[in-house]
Order: structure tokens, then sequence, then C-alpha cells
């Protein structure tokens, strides 16, 4: 098995899985496969979106039937679900299409959604509009992605070799940043 018949047979369901609670990265991974022939663009896009919107459900019925024993486990949610329901109040329709798009807030949006007034029906339309659009956005930033790539390692692709170890030492350089801060804001919390 080489990875060619792996993402040929199995990258729709890997996107549908990945895409029930995270998604940016596999889609956009997506989009550089379908413009290498890999995927096509509308069963991924159909796969990311099906995801997207069964994960969100799950958590708008967390929210609904657990809502406040989910707060009493994870306070941490507390104010993500305070300014998502501050939203709620004034832009139903709109946050629930855009709280996918919103970091910080796409696990606890739904679940502050859940445990609002909004009706079912009205947060699964709303849903399935957000999924769809989001689902669409990622995948054709990935696409692009992957055209620009390809056009830049055409161009330079004496220099391809330099340009990945350059990519990976700035993953690398961002990883280390986002550690070292996450510690400073531990030491700052404890203090």
């Amino acid at each position: 098995m080489n990875f060619d018949y792996l993402l040929t047979q199995y990258g729709y369901l890997a996107i549908f899985l990945c895409s029930i609670f995270e998604g940016e990265t596999i889609l956009t991974l997506a989009g550089f496969f379908i413009h290498k022939g890999y995927l096509h663009f509308f069963p991924a896009m159909l796969s990311a979106a099906c995801g997207g919107m069964l994960g969100d459900q799950l958590c708008f019925f967390l929210g609904r039937y657990y809502g406040s024993r989910l707060l009493k486990h994870f306070p941490k949610l507390t104010p993500m679900v305070e300014k998502t329901d501050k939203m709620l109040y004034k832009h139903s329709s709109l946050i629930i299409i855009l709280v996918r798009f919103m970091y910080g807030v796409r696990i606890a949006g739904p679940i502050a959604i859940g445990m609002s007034k909004v009706p079912f029906l009205r947060f699964a339309l709303f849903n399935m509009i957000g999924a769809l659009l989001w689902a669409l956005l990622i995948l054709s930033f990935g696409f692009i992605f992957g055209e620009s790539t390809h056009w830049i390692l055409a161009k330079y692709q004496h220099y391809a070799r330099l340009i990945v170890i350059i990519a990976i030492i700035l993953i690398l350089l961002i990883i280390m940043a986002a550690l070292c801060l996450k510690q400073r804001h531990k030491k700052k919390s404890s203090n």
C-alpha cells in the first residue's frame, strides 16, 4: 500500500472525520491534494461540510442537554460561552454561520448556542450554510496554496531543498515561541 492508494481510497473519510472537531489543517491539505489530482473538489467539500455539521450538531446537543454540567467540569469554557451568548443576543443567524471561523470558540460556540434559546431547526439550517461556506473557503485556500506551491517549486526548483529546510525551521520556531508563551502565561497565572 502506498500513499497514493491510501489518499484516493480513504481521503474523503479522513476529511469527514477530521472535520468533526477541527478540520482547517486537513482541509488545507485536501485542497492541495485536489490541486495535485488525488481528490475531487465537490466530494471533498461535501465530506468536510458533513463532518463540520455533525461536530457542531453534537456540540449543540451537548450544550442543550448538558451545558451547565459541562461548565462545572470545564470552567475555562465559561468566558467563551458568555462571549458567544452576548453575540447571539444581537445576531444569532450570523453567529451560527460564522462561529466555525472564530478562533477560540469553534467548540464552545455551538455548546453556548445549544445552551441558549435558539431552536434546533434554526441552528441546523444556519449550521449547514456555515459548514458549506467553511468547507468551500478552506478547500479553496488549500487549492490556491497548491497552485502557488507548484509555481514556486517549478520556478525555484534548484532552491527547493533550502526552501523546505527554512520552512521546517520557521515552523519549529513558531512552535517553540508558542510553548514559551504558554509557559510564561502559566507562570504569571500561578503567581
